[in-house]
Formats: C-alpha cells, structure tokens, sequence
C-alpha cells in the first residue's frame, strides 16, 4: 500500500490533550483522542517532536534526537504496574487545565517518576527486569550517552554542558568513567523513564495502527547545542575546541520575521558525516520511524543548501549559504532502511534545487492554505496543488485560522479569497478546511484548534518570541464540539476515506459504495 493514500487528519501534540496531572500523557485521553479521530473518519494524527524538552519548553530543540518526553508518560499507567498506588497521586496539585504550566508540572512529574523507579527497583518481577534490561541493551547505542549526560547536568545544576567542569564536558575518559559509578542511580532512574516512555508510546501507536491511524512524527533537522547528541559526537559539528559553536544555524529575513530567524543550533559537519556513510542519521531515522509512520522533516530546504550564521551574530541577517549533503545523506539512509515515509517541509524561500532535491527524492511536500492569498500564481492556492503534497489550513508555527483572519489578514487578502470561493466568508477556518479537503493533495492536515474554531487564544507557537509557547491544551468537553460532525462530513465528501460507513446528506443516506 503507498505511504499516502488520499486522507485527512489532525494536527495535535500530546501536551495538548486533556488529564488531571497538567499536561498531556499516553494515558486514557491520548486513546479517546485516537478513537475520536476514527469515530469522525480521520486516518492521520499528526505530532510534533516527541524528545525531552528543555529551556522554553519547544519540542524542537530537545535534550536529545532519540529520547523520549518523560513529561508525557502516563502516570496513571504506571500506577497500572503497581509501581504508584493512588495514595501517591492523590496529591495532584490545582494544574490549569486550559495551559501547561511547565516548571510546576516538570517538579511534579519527576518526583513521581523517580518514585516509580524506586518501587520498580525493588519490587518488579524477575520477567519485567529481564525486559527492562533487554531493552536497554537494544538501545545502548543511544540510550548509555543520553542517560550519562541526564546524570551529569543535574549534577551541574542543570547548566548547558558546555559550563560543566571541563573534564566532563571535554569527556575525558576517567572523569566520564569516575562519573558513571558516582551517578549509578540516576543514569538507572533515566534508563527507566525512558524505556517506559517507548513502552506507552508503542503501546499507542499499535492502538492507533490497529484502528487505521497513522502517526506522522516530526524531525527537526537540526539539534539542540544543549543535547546528548552533541556533546556525545562534537566531531560531528561544527564547535571550538572548548565545545562552543562557530557558526549556528537558522534562517534569513522572511515571512516570519525581518531579521531572520537565528536558532543558534550548532551546524553539522557533513564532510565528517559522509565518511562514515551518515551512519548517525541512519540511526535517527531508523529510531523515529519505530515510534512514528510517517516522518515530517522540518527545514528539509537545509539538506540542499542551509543558512550559515557566524555564532558571534545577534540576529540572522548577517549570513551565508553553504551547500548541503543532498541526495547522497537520503541515498544512504534508503540503502539502509528502505523506502522512506517522508514528507518535506519546504516553506520559505525556495529554490529550484530545493525541488529537485524533494521531486528527485519523491518526498511530498507542504501546503499552508494561511499562505495562499496574494494571486493567482501562489503556489498553495487549490488550483496549483499536486496530487503529491500535504495541504494544512495552517500549522504549529502559525496562528489558528479564526485568529489569522481576525488578527493578520487585510482587505487584499479578505477579496482574494471571497472572489476565490464567490460568497462571502463566515468562518474562515471551515473556509479553509474545506479548500484542503477538495484539493487533489492526497493528504490534508488540520490543527485541532481550526475544527474548534479558536482563536488566538489557542495558538501553539510564535517563532522568534520567547516564552508562553507549546501551553495549549484541550479540554474534555471539546471532544463534543460540533465541529466534528462537520469535519466527518467533509472527509466523506472528498472521499478522503472511502471505507468509511454511509453517511447522511440531506435527507438521503447515501451509501459510500462499499
């Protein structure tokens, strides 16, 4: 079966859902979530990085490229294992429901999952031991560095590694071995978290795959400087000999903002990934691609040619282009693993390579329907989409449409679209949902926030702006929204999934043909 057949689905991280704990887990509404996506005809739910977040909380620059998010373990699911009782979560503090408030929820969740491993360490099975250790040894390639470097930043306070003493960030070989000895209790704490981490995730992924759901995870092609990644590999960027990057990446002005966007990731160097054949990213793909169907890579336009920044620059103005791996990096991973699930996110400035790059590779790639509105030639307008791409009403990075409409558009913008569809416009994020649902596109994406119909209020993120980011939640009620009914119809109506059941329209059933 191709990795795209026509579908529609939903864009939603799980911090996001709904539970009493102050963020979203891998609990019981992460389940209802699936089963409401399949009860309303959706065959995609779309994530986010799944990492450990750190400093500002953004998914995208993660402690690590392989760990998982503790946060979003399911504590209930723990005390499922006998390693909580419900006298240890009867203490769940009065988190908002409405927004993640990560310092008071990071406390919380820690203390408890430390508490699980105690309990694990002293009471698990010889059968659930067995299993744990296996598991660790499959992921050792990753799993030793990362829980190391857990270790030894909270030993250091929580300062960026490049501040620890220089033994350790410079990992000289005794001090590392001095420290796992010293450390042996919380790089076992950390080994535990994670494997528990995969073990609720795939736990949901198979739920969801069993119900015709597939997950589209998200890739950053960059990675945090403050990352096991780095600090375990720094022959493989571009850093001083103190560890300190020379040059960080990022993106010239554009229509996010006038100065550009200067992420400050270390860059990679990719002459240095080339001689090993890129066995790194072979690893990072193979390990996404067991937690995830699909695979977003985003910034896929820096594999052509990426946006150099000297480290000493406050801004991204100041910058070159300097050419990436291309095909080569894709031709290895391919070898490695197969054919690849991937879709390109190639928003901004594109250039005819960056094209070449993903039509030579087969990657489909986005449609931001929010971006469609200056003429006729845009590209995301419905009429110039192909059958391989994905069509979003808008994304993570942008406003929701209710609030895009009310808040960004103009008289220009407002005419477009009303001479586009010939009546006026009411809701502009049912407007849009519905040109993504019609458009040839063999794939449409919605963030959750356009089928309720939210504003401002809800959205996810704003790039280049620091704090009260990624603290939108759902509330339980929102899965009653009427705004499903719709979306159900929809996705009936563009035959975005042909096996569904008849529905009704009008006063006729009509049947789908099955």
């Amino acid at each position: 079966m191709t990795h795209f057949p026509r579908s529609s689905g939903i864009l939603l991280h799980p911090t996001s859902l709904p539970g009493r704990y102050g963020i979203g887990d891998l609990g019981e509404w992460a389940y209802r979530f699936v089963d409401w996506l399949v009860a309303h005809g959706q065959s995609i739910w779309q994530v986010l990085p799944l990492g450990p977040t750190s400093y500002g909380d953004s998914p995208y620059q993660t402690l690590s490229a392989f760990a998982g998010n503790p946060l979003l373990i399911s504590l209930d699911k723990l005390a499922g294992y006998g390693w909580l009782t419900a006298e240890d979560l009867a203490d769940v503090p009065p988190f908002p429901a409405d927004r993640v408030d990560y310092g008071w929820v990071i406390d919380y969740h820690f203390k408890k999952l430390f508490l699980a491993y105690e309990r694990f360490a002293s009471g698990a099975s010889a059968e659930q031991k067995s299993a744990f250790a296996a598991w660790c040894a499959d992921n050792a390639f990753w799993l030793e560095d990362f829980a190391l470097f857990i270790a030894l930043k909270d030993a250091h306070g929580g300062r960026a590694w490049v501040e620890w003493d220089e033994p350790y960030a410079l990992r000289d070989e005794i001090a590392l071995a001095e420290a796992r000895e010293e450390h042996k209790l919380r790089i076992a704490q950390h080994r535990f978290i994670q494997w528990q981490f995969h073990a609720q995730w795939l736990e949901l992924k198979h739920y969801a795959n069993e119900r015709g759901v597939r997950i589209i995870g998200d890739i950053p092609i960059f990675v945090a400087h403050d990352s096991a990644d780095v600090w375990a590999n720094p022959d493989k960027f571009t850093l001083d000999e103190k560890g300190r990057p020379t040059v960080v990446a990022g993106v010239p002005p554009d229509y996010f903002s006038p100065t550009g966007q200067r992420w400050g990731n270390p860059l990679y160097r990719w002459d240095v990934m080339a001689e090993n054949g890129y066995e790194w990213w072979i690893s990072r793909f193979r390990q996404q691609l067991t937690l995830t169907d699909i695979l977003r890579i985003d910034h896929f336009r820096g594999f052509d040619a990426y946006w150099e920044i000297p480290a000493s620059e406050p801004t991204a103005v100041i910058g070159e282009w300097k050419p990436g791996p291309r095909f080569a990096l894709f031709e290895a991973v391919r070898e490695a693993l197969g054919k690849l699930p991937i879709i390109a996110e190639d928003l901004g400035i594109i250039t005819p390579e960056v094209e070449q790059l993903r039509d030579g590779l087969g990657f489909p790639g986005m449609k931001v329907l929010q971006f469609a509105w200056s003429d006729p030639k845009n590209p995301f307008l419905p009429h110039n989409h192909v059958p391989n791409c994905v069509v979003y009403s808008g994304t993570h990075d942008n406003n929701t449409t209710v609030g895009w409409w009310h808040e960004e558009t103009n008289d220009h913008v407002r005419n477009i679209i009303k001479d586009y569809i010939q009546c006026d416009v009411y809701e502009a994020n049912w407007t849009l949902i519905r040109l993504g649902m019609a458009s040839v596109a063999h794939t449409f994406i919605a963030p959750m926030q356009d089928i309720l119909s939210l504003g401002k209020e809800a959205r996810m993120n704003t790039p280049g702006v620091q704090g009260g980011n990624w603290q939108w939640r759902l509330q339980p009620h929102d899965f009653d929204n009427p705004g499903k009914d719709r979306l159900a119809h929809f996705t009936w109506l563009y035959q975005r999934r042909p096996d569904q059941q008849e529905r009704m329209y009008g006063d006729v059933a009509v049947n789908n043909g099955d």
